[in-house]
C-alpha cells in the first residue's frame, strides 16, 4: 500500500488550476475581472487561435508596483480582502488570490505593469509556476497580462480543448458579459489580429443593444424595482422575442455574472403564462443586494452564489419581473416584419383583389361573455370605398392603441385600423387571455361570478366522475361550478363561471373533473391553479369561425388594452401584430 506523501507545489498548483482554468475563456474571465477591479476605464482584449495560443488583456487601471509583481503570482495572495469580515462583505469580482497562480502553472505568463504615479514599468515572466525577477519595461499607466501556450506542459488537458472557433466563441461570451456589466468602460476585442468589436463607454440601454442586438432592444421592457436591501434593474424581452436556447440570458448580482437556480426559477415562473412551448426568454438583469446577504465564495469560478434568504430573493425577483411583463396590448406592440426585397410578377399574379366583407352583428361577444360594449358612435363606420368621418388628424388623436375594428377575416382574425396602420388580432387567442386574467383575478378575490344555466347541461359520466363531484363540492363552488349527479352514470351542470357561459360546458366539466381526480382539490386550487384556469379559459374563449359585429370586435380590442399580458395567449403565442403604413407600402411597392 503506497505511503502518504506531500505533493509538490507545482502539482498542487496544477490540480488547483483544474478548478479555475477550464479553457481559454476561464483565463480571459479572470484577467478581465482583475482589470475591472483595478478601476480600468478601458480594457483591450487580443486573442490568437481562440485564446489557446495567446490571450492578452491590457487596461489603464491603477497598476502594480514592481516589488509586488511576484506576490501577484503567489497562491492566496490578494489586495482585495484581509479578514473574514472583508470576505463576507466583498464587492470586488476577484478575492481568492489564486487565479494568476493557477494560470501560471499551466501556461507561460508575462505581467507588465506601471502604477499611475510610477516613472517606469516592470515586467515579470512566469513559466509553469517558475517565477523570474521583475525587469524594466516600457508600458503606459496600467497593466498588460499575456498568457501564451495554454496547457503547454499538460498535453492531456490540451487534448480536451475544442476547435479554434468554439474556444473563441466561449471567449467572446465572456467578453460580452464583462462589457454588459460595465457599460461605462470602453471594451475592444481582437482575434488573430482582426478587430471584432469595439464598444465605447455608454449607458446601460446603449450597451445592452450593442451586446444583445437591435431586435432585443425593440422588444425590451425596462425593470426597476426596489425594496429594502434589494434592487432589480435592467431589461426583460417581451414574450414575442424568445430563443431556442439560453444564450441571451444575462444575470448579474452586485456586478458579477452568475448562474443561479433561484433567480432563473423566479424568472421562468414570471414568464410561465406568456412563454410559448419550450422557448427561452431573453433578459439582461442586475440585482443589487447587501453583500452580507449573499455568499460568493461557493466555487473557485465564482459564478455560483448562495443567498442567505433565497425565498425572499425569489419572491422579489418574481414579482418585479411579473410586473414588467404584465403590460397590456396597449403597451406591448408586436411588430410585423415586412418581407425584404420586391415581389416578382408571379407573386403579384397570385394576389387576388377583392372586398373585405364587413362582419354582420350577431348575438355574440358581449351577450355571451359579458364584455363591455363599445358605443356604436366610437366604432369607425367604414363602408367599402368610403373614407371615415372627420380628417385623419382627428381620427388619430382620438384613436386607442389598437384602433377600431374594420372587419373579420374568415371568422378567425379581427382587422382594425389604428394611428400606425393595420392591426391583425387572433380573436380566440386574445379572448383566451382576457378570460384567463379575469378568472385569476376573481379567484384571487374569492369572488368568481357564476351564471345559472336556464337549461342545465347534462352529459354521460362514469361512476368515478360522479364520485369526484360528490367529494369535491366545495372546490367546485370556489371555482364557480354547480354540478350534481342525475344518476350513477349522468351529471348535470347547473351553473358555471359567468366568463365561461358561452363555451362547451360538457367538455369544460369533463376537463375539470379529470384534474380533480388526478391532482385533488388542494392541488387544483394551489400549484395546479393556473394550468386549470388556462384550460377553462381556452374552453370559454370565443371560438374561431364565429361571426362578431363591429361593436363586439371593438369590445375585444378595448378589453385587450385593459388586460395584463394580452400581447400573448395563455400558451405564449402572440395575439396581435401591427403592420405600419410603411410595411404596407413596401408590400405594394409604393414609391419604388
Amino acid at each position: 500500500m503506497p505511503s502518504i506523501r506531500v505533493l509538490s507545489e507545482t502539482l498542487i498548483s496544477q490540480i488547483a488550476a483544474g478548478e479555475v482554468v477550464e479553457r481559454p475563456a476561464s483565463v480571459l474571465k479572470e484577467l478581465i475581472e482583475n482589470s475591472l477591479d483595478a478601476g480600468a476605464a478601458e480594457v483591450a482584449v487580443s486573442l490568437d487561435a481562440g485564446g489557446v495560443k495567446r490571450i492578452r488583456v491590457t487596461d489603464n487601471g491603477r497598476g502594480i508596483d514592481a516589488e509586488d509583481l511576484p506576490l501577484a503570482f503567489a497562491r492566496h495572495a490578494t489586495s482585495k480582502i484581509t479578514t473574514l469580515d472583508d470576505l463576507e462583505r466583498v464587492r470586488t469580482l476577484g478575492f481568492r488570490g489564486e487565479a494568476l497562480a493557477s494560470i501560471a502553472s499551466v501556461a507561460r505568463v508575462a505581467l507588465t505593469s506601471r502604477p499611475r504615479d510610477a516613472r517606469h514599468a516592470a515586467v515579470l515572466r512566469v513559466e509553469a509556476a517558475q517565477t523570474g525577477k521583475p525587469q524594466p519595461a516600457a508600458h503606459a499607466a496600467g497593466t498588460t497580462a499575456e498568457v501564451d501556450d495554454l496547457y503547454f506542459n499538460t498535453p492531456a488537458r490540451r487534448k480536451f480543448l475544442r476547435t479554434e472557433a468554439t474556444e473563441f466563441s466561449h471567449c467572446e461570451d465572456v467578453f460580452s458579459r464583462a462589457a454588459l456589466s460595465r457599460p461605462d468602460t470602453v471594451f475592444s476585442l481582437r482575434h488573430n489580429g482582426r478587430l471584432i468589436s469595439r464598444l465605447p463607454a455608454a449607458d446601460l440601454t446603449q450597451r445592452t443593444e450593442a451586446i444583445l442586438g437591435a431586435e432585443f432592444a425593440i422588444a425590451a421592457r425596462p425593470v426597476g424595482e426596489q425594496v429594502e436591501g434589494l434592487a432589480l434593474s435592467g431589461f426583460l424581452a417581451s414574450p414575442s422575442f424568445t430563443r431556442s436556447s439560453r444564450d441571451a440570458q444575462y444575470l448579474f448580482v452586485n456586478g458579477r455574472f452568475v448562474r443561479d437556480k433561484v433567480l432563473l426559477h423566479a424568472l421562468r415562473e414570471a414568464y410561465r403564462d406568456v412563454l410559448h412551448g419550450d422557448r427561452h426568454p431573453a433578459f439582461a438583469l442586475f440585482l443589487e443586494i447587501d453583500p452580507t446577504a449573499v455568499d460568493v465564495n461557493v466555487h473557485p469560478a465564482k459564478i455560483e452564489i448562495r443567498f442567505r434568504d433565497a425565498r425572499a430573493v425569489h419572491r422579489f425577483v418574481y414579482h418585479a419581473a411579473s410586473k414588467a411583463l404584465a403590460a397590456s396590448a396597449a403597451h406591448a406592440p408586436v411588430a410585423y416584419a415586412a418581407p425584404t426585397g420586391t415581389l416578382g410578377q408571379g407573386d403579384v399574379a397570385q394576389v387576388k383583389q377583392g372586398s373585405l366583407g364587413i362582419a354582420q352583428p350577431t348575438a355574440g361577444y358581449e351577450a355571451v361573455f359579458g364584455a363591455s360594449r363599445v358605443p356604436e358612435h366610437t366604432a369607425m363606420r367604414m363602408e367599402v370605398g368610403a373614407p371615415p368621418h372627420g380628417g385623419p388628424n382627428d381620427i388619430e388623436s382620438e384613436m386607442p392603441p389598437l384602433g377600431y375594428a374594420l372587419a373579420q377575416l374568415h371568422g378567425v382574425y379581427i382587422l382594425a385600423q389604428n394611428a400606425r396602420g393595420l392591426v391583425l388580432v387572433d380573436m380566440h387567442a386574445a379572448h383566451e387571455r382576457i378570460v384567463y386574467e379575469r378568472l385569476k383575478s376573481a379567484l384571487d378575490a374569492n369572488s368568481v361570478a357564476t351564471q345559472e344555466l336556464l337549461i342545465p347541461v347534462t352529459f354521460s359520466a362514469g361512476r368515478i366522475d360522479v364520485a369526484t363531484v360528490e367529494e369535491n363540492q366545495e372546490a367546485l363552488r370556489v371555482l364557480g361550478f354547480d354540478l350534481a349527479p342525475l344518476s350513477p352514470t349522468a351529471l348535470a351542470v347547473r351553473a358555471v363561471p359567468a366568463e365561461l357561459a358561452g363555451g362547451n360546458i360538457a367538455e369544460l366539466a369533463r376537463s375539470l373533473l379529470a384534474d380533480l381526480r388526478e391532482f385533488g382539490a388542494s392541488g387544483v386550487l394551489t400549484e395546479r391553479r393556473d394550468e386549470l384556469l388556462a384550460t377553462m379559459a381556452c374552453h370559454g374563449a370565443v371560438r374561431a369561425r364565429r361571426a362578431l359585429g363591429l361593436a363586439e370586435m371593438n369590445a375585444v380590442l378595448r378589453d385587450m388594452e385593459r388586460t395584463e399580458r394580452s400581447g400573448q395567449c395563455n400558451h405564449g403565442r402572440p395575439t396581435w401584430f401591427q403592420m405600419s403604413l410603411a410595411d404596407l407600402d413596401r408590400l405594394f411597392m409604393r414609391g419604388q
